[in-house]
């Protein structure tokens, strides 16, 4: 039996906000009952007609019938207004943001070489990278997702977002030697850093693709990856790109020309800060990394329920208002028809 009390008052707090404003419904009965009546003081009017006389008294008591229900109307739905009635909307439970993620693409001019394939049709390295990444963002619902392209240069295509069809589209406005034709890693990590910075520690992550070696910029690969270590940026490298680039013939490398992909620098990138180096030559191996990438840095669960709740007071508070006027407007109505 205790318990019913409780449930009663929990199903009226799923009503009202401050159900306690429903007690104060009774008080004027209360307060007519326990408070003396007031005496009229002072000698009656004298009407030297009796018509006039009458005709106001009948003029008050139709007035006095008409006022009274509509008053009291007029406290209970005010009483009802300040107890602040609501409707819960259906629960929600929208994804907490578990990682602060950065994405860095090659646009040098190397990503213009058609050794990849996508449906069968041969692409540049640029469409394959796209098609990847397009995926692995449909998977991370809930992460805050920025873009950073570089060449010779780094720049921020779109802040930190939770809106992934934002980053897909301006991954998809990019073109080959937009920032420059030069491949400039250091300083594609140092703008991740800065751009990372305010985003909790142990959330910070970059994801840099790349198909080339670092010539340009102003940052080393190895200091950019000292600064992301300072900062707390984990970063996962990827280098991407067939066998058979610049400086090999029929996949093996000539002696005495540049690699055509630093994988060296890329790994120590990746062991400063506590990330991992990828290796992807074509586009299927390309989108098992991003989807070992997707592995090792889960979205977390969806975050606590919400319930929205939305407030319904100003329909008895309008009503209230209407009785009121109304209390003032049918006596003199029926005095004007009297």
């Amino acid at each position: 039996m205790t318990g019913e009390p409780a449930g009663w008052l929990q199903a009226l707090r799923e009503v009202f906000a401050w159900p306690w404003w429903l007690l104060a419904i009774p008080l004027p009965a209360l307060a007519r009952r326990v408070l003396p009546a007031a005496t009229q003081t002072g000698g009656a009017l004298r009407v030297p007609y009796r018509g006039l006389g009458a005709l106001a008294t009948a003029g008050h008591a139709r007035g006095a019938s008409g006022a009274p229900w509509l008053l009291w109307a007029a406290w209970c739905l005010l009483c009802i207004a300040a107890a602040r009635p609501v409707q819960w909307g259906e629960v929600e439970q929208p994804p907490r943001s578990a990682r602060d993620l950065m994405l860095a693409v090659d646009l040098s001019g190397s990503m213009s070489e058609e050794d990849m394939v996508v449906g069968r049709r041969p692409v540049d390295r640029l469409t394959a990278a796209k098609a990847v990444i397009a995926d692995f963002l449909e998977r991370r619902a809930g992460d805050r997702i920025g873009l950073i392209v570089f060449g010779q240069r780094a720049y921020a295509m779109t802040p930190m977002t939770l809106d992934r069809d934002s980053v897909r589209q301006q991954l998809d406005a990019t073109v080959v030697g937009l920032v420059g034709r030069e491949t400039a890693i250091g300083d594609a990590v140092g703008l991740a850093v800065k751009r990372l910075r305010d985003a909790p520690r142990g959330q910070r992550l970059l994801i840099l693709l790349t198909d080339g070696v670092s010539n340009a910029g102003v940052l080393t690969p190895d200091k950019a990856a000292e600064l992301a270590r300072d900062a707390g940026v984990r970063v996962h490298t990827i280098a991407f790109g067939s066998d058979a680039g610049a400086g090999s013939m029929f996949g093996f490398q000539m002696p005495g020309s540049e690699p055509a992909i630093d994988e060296a620098a890329l790994q120590r990138i990746a062991d400063t800060t506590g990330g991992r180096a990828f290796r992807a030559r074509d586009t299927g191996e390309l989108a098992g990394i991003y989807g070992e990438i997707d592995r090792l840095e889960p979205v977390d669960q969806p975050g606590p329920a919400l319930r929205p709740r939305i407030e319904r007071y100003p329909l008895p508070l309008a009503a209230a208002c209407g009785c009121l006027l109304l209390s003032l407007l049918v006596p003199l109505r029926r005095r004007a028809v009297a």
